[in-house]
């Protein structure tokens, strides 16, 4: 007896490579895969993805002149060929004895005690939040001993895979590598980021680009929010002018390489989770964030936001951080000339906003203002794919930037 063929796989729309503008209700497909997938068939209009694409790069040549220009990555910049762990990783790390989901004897007992129930769909975020709120209320010392070692095995997992040789950071400095080349005359590049690992300095250092990132020059490099406003000019005998290659690297949450001393927040190779400056996955982000240096930050991006003439990338970012999410939606309604570009491997189901995929409700919101004519731009990929589609950034002369606009009229007509 033949045994039947197994089905075809489901195509899905997760991952694939499709572009959404400002009014539009349907995507624009990028690759041939998606071209399928998207509109439900199997014939491919080759000429249809080009224009697609030419859509996208025109978007990006606007974008990346405008004098403010910033870059938001989220924790899915780190994962992939990047090598950084997930959140679904962390819990089995932390709370598992093997990759089924097994939970550990202690870690078995240390939920039933502070009554985290989910296992189904555990989630190491949730379990410190309800960790932090027994613990609020209960002077539990094998609780707090667990939480502390938890906190470790993060910072050691969001810190150690940076110097694996397999790890990937071509996309980092791609990334930095196109978007670094301002005029120098313009506002630095700056980046933001929720992640606590090194990908951004490791990046830089190997382009050999300089990383302005609040702290000093000295030797034992201490934070203060003073060092953003510096910069590092190149001085000529008849005069100076600033130096290429330098962007501003903000790490809104922390890092693994700061250390807390007192009131002081200076930089160490490995500092112990105990003393480690880092906002830790937990439903307290939000009030950690108003303590120093993370309130320093966070009101530099606010600022940003506030900028005329400014555009934001976000890759990687889920807007489950309420207290990130809210800033954004806000300025894009009150900034006029904020233009705002989206990028994530489940982009679709997120404007689509399908329920199962546990989607933020600001994607639904940030959608409806979009299809009012908002300029907020979908991009549904990878981090890598986001940045495969970045051109090189090149300083356009007056007459290329006049043939531009009248092409760009053109078109429209």
């Amino acid at each position: 007896m033949v045994s039947a063929a197994p089905p075809p796989p489901e195509k899905t729309s997760e991952g694939q490579q499709a572009y959404l503008p400002p009014g539009r209700s349907e995507w624009l497909p990028l690759t041939e895969e998606a071209f399928k997938v998207l509109k439900a068939t199997d014939e491919v209009d080759e000429a249809q993805i080009q224009s697609n694409l030419n859509a996208l790069s025109d978007m990006f040549t606007v974008a990346l002149q405008m004098p403010n220009l910033g870059f938001f990555a989220g924790s899915g910049t780190s994962l992939g060929k990047v090598g950084g762990p997930s959140m679904g990783q962390l819990w089995k790390q932390a709370m598992c004895t093997d990759e089924q989901g097994t939970l550990s004897n202690i870690a078995t007992e240390i939920t039933e005690k502070v009554r985290y129930a989910e296992r189904e769909n555990p989630n190491i975020e949730h379990f410190l939040s309800q960790c932090d709120a027994y613990l609020a209320f209960n002077n539990d010392q094998e609780v707090s001993a667990f939480v502390n070692t938890v906190k470790e095995l993060i910072l050691r997992a969001c810190s150690d895979f940076i110097d694996d040789p397999s790890s990937d950071l071509s996309a980092h400095r791609d990334l930095l590598q196109k978007l670094a080349r301002r005029r120098v005359r313009d506002p630095r590049l700056k980046v933001f980021t929720t992640n606590y690992d090194m990908c951004f300095e490791t990046a830089a250092s190997d382009l050999g680009m300089i990383t302005i990132d609040g702290f000093s020059y000295t030797r034992k490099r201490r934070f203060d929010g003073k060092h953003f406003t510096y910069d590092i000019v190149r001085r000529e005998a008849d005069g100076h002018e600033f130096s290429e290659g330098i962007y501003q690297l903000l790490k809104l949450h922390g890092s693994v390489s700061w250390m807390r001393q007192g009131t002081e927040i200076y930089e160490h190779v490995s500092p112990d989770a105990a003393d480690a400056c880092l906002i830790y996955p937990a439903k307290g982000k939000y009030q950690q964030a108003f303590l120093q240096p993370h309130l320093e930050l966070l009101s530099r991006f606010l600022e940003f936001l506030r900028q005329p003439n400014s555009c934001l990338m976000i890759a990687g970012f889920g807007f489950n951080d309420d207290h990130l999410s809210e800033p954004i939606y806000s300025a894009i309604q009150s900034n006029p000339s904020l233009k705002l570009v989206l990028c994530d491997f489940r982009c679709i189901n997120h404007v689509r906003n399908h329920a199962q995929h546990g989607s933020s409700p600001y994607w639904r919101k940030l959608h409806s203002l979009a299809t009012k004519g908002f300029d907020i731009h979908f991009i549904s990929g990878s981090f890598n794919d986001l940045v495969n589609h970045i051109p090189h950034l090149r300083s356009a002369s007056p007459a290329e930037q006049l043939a531009n606009a009248v092409r760009r009229v053109g078109a429209r007509e």
